[in-house]
């Protein structure tokens, strides 16, 4: 069965894999460092990798602040749930806020309209 994580970690992943993706490529104009307009465009290309990942962390913290706070019931510890349904952060328990999903399987189609 595939692991899944809580929305909010996907995303926070997903912006930090952009600066590291930004860093690798910046540090890939060395190797052109004979030419100028290369140098250029990788150092551009990855400082918009590191821009985007800043946009994606300020989106996320907005989202973040508009989630449903719940206290997990394997864990305890309060975690947030984005959608229908989402798991706990910390011991990831299917959460849910919609009644009819209780005692289901978990499936992030649930999420879909």
């Amino acid at each position: 069965m595939k692991k899944y994580n809580s929305k909010i970690n996907k995303i926070r992943s997903f912006a930090l894999s952009l600066v590291f993706i930004g860093f690798v490529v910046m540090y890939g104009a060395i190797f052109f460092k004979n030419n100028p307009i290369l140098v250029l465009i990788f150092i551009s290309l990855g400082l918009i990798c590191i821009i985007g990942s800043t946009v994606v962390y300020l989106w996320i913290g907005l989202l973040s602040t508009k989630a449903v706070q719940v206290v997990c019931p394997g864990c305890g510890k309060w975690t947030k749930v984005l959608g229908r349904v989402d798991i706990c952060m910390y011991c990831n328990e299917t959460l849910t806020l919609d009644p009819t999903l209780e005692g289901k399987e978990f499936d992030q189609a649930y999420n879909k309209r």
